[in-house]
């Protein structure tokens, strides 16, 4: 099956009945009191996400807004994918795939459309396997790897021979991928909220640590603490994720406060996403099912011996956007694997940085881009 099928979210008023009673019967967690973030996620941050549900957030209208953009469906290596495919006016518009990963959705994108298309770009912006309205994936296998095969294929089908691709977390893994595996036809790859293939794995000797610049020395510092406290979710998600998964399937707060942790970087920018993008990104997750399948992608990863090995420099040159509350890619460990061509580092936003600053985010993407036209 190679059709594509236009495609618009309908939620039944029966999902959203059922959704506002399992709010109504939520049984919020005892904690210590004046413990704020440091046991994880805060009661406060639920609570007010849920009062925000029950009154002022109006699904339909963040579902209305979604619809105002063309999105299609299709069917690739026996999975469906949803995708945003919204055009420029411009005669030479630069095609240029947009990925997300988790605990996000094609959702953190939707700020950057209308600068990015004003700026010459035609965009396809797809729910990756296993997340939002491409569904839960049917089968085991869906790794990075595979995702980014089935990406190329999308923009193959779509008459795209030469693009660019854009990723952030799991998207910063699967754009250099599609780079490896089709370099002929990218264009340029951009990353940001970058980890694997751009931070140092496993133990650095001192020796090489005293050749650090004191921004790397805190980068180093920084991925230290993150490793040895916050990378709980990593090590469940990799082992176990079916277990999980009743808890985030079956209860509102539970998937609010297991993505808000990641959203509200563990406490650190608790206001940094607009409320109600967080909340439209949740319930993406919600009535689509999902919460299950993305959380296996760690898992399906963490099962891929490819996934560690040592990854060939595709040539296709790349930029890297550090923003500033996600400062832990150090420039060093992505030279050998990567083409760097240009690396910013910028004084706002964070992991999420297309929803937290779209705008920014937007112009150094454009810049990048714009930089290898012709």
């Amino acid at each position: 099956m190679s059709d594509i099928t236009p495609f618009k979210i309908a939620i039944p008023e029966a999902e959203l009945a059922d959704l506002k009673q399992r709010l109504a019967n939520t049984r919020l967690a005892n904690e210590v009191p004046g413990a704020g973030w440091s046991y994880g996620m805060a009661s406060g941050f639920v609570t007010r996400a849920i009062e925000r549900l029950n009154n002022g957030f109006d699904w339909r209208a963040a579902e209305a807004a979604i619809n105002s953009h063309p999105q299609f469906v299709t069917e690739i290596d026996g999975q469906k994918i949803h995708f945003l495919h919204v055009t420029s006016q411009a005669q030479d518009a630069v095609p240029l795939l947009l990925l997300h990963g988790w605990p996000s959705s094609f959702v953190e994108f939707l700020g950057a459309i209308a600068p990015l298309t004003a700026a010459g770009f035609d965009l396809v912006i797809p729910s990756l396997p296993g997340f939002g309205f491409s569904g839960p994936t049917c089968e085991a296998g869906w790794n990075d790897g595979r995702i980014a095969s089935a990406m190329l294929e999308l923009m193959t089908r779509l008459g795209y021979q030469r693009f660019g691709v854009q990723g952030g977390d799991a998207g910063a893994i699967i754009a250099p991928a599609i780079g490896r595996a089709a370099p002929e036809r990218v264009i340029g790859v951009h990353v940001n909220a970058a980890t694997m293939g751009f931070i140092p794995l496993g133990p650095i000797e001192p020796a090489e640590i005293a050749t650090f610049s004191d921004a790397e020395k805190t980068r180093l510092q920084r991925l230290q603490q993150f490793m040895a406290e916050r990378f709980g979710f990593n090590a469940l998600q990799s082992s176990r994720p079916q277990t999980l998964a009743y808890g985030i399937s079956d209860s509102p707060a539970g998937l609010i406060a297991w993505l808000g942790d990641m959203f509200a970087g563990f406490g650190d920018s608790p206001d940094a996403v607009d409320l109600d993008g967080f909340l439209t990104n949740v319930l993406v997750y919600w009535f689509t099912g999902t919460a299950a399948s993305s959380i296996r992608l760690y898992y399906e990863n963490a099962h891929d011996p490819e996934a560690w090995s040592p990854k060939p420099n595709s040539g296709v040159p790349t930029g890297v956007a550090v923003f500033a509350r996600d400062e832990v890619a150090i420039r060093r460990y992505g030279e050998d694997g990567n083409a760097i061509v240009r690396w910013t580092e910028l004084t706002s936003g964070g992991h999420f940085a297309a929803m937290e600053v779209p705008e920014a985010w937007a112009q150094e993407v454009a810049a990048f881009f714009d930089g290898l036209r012709g």
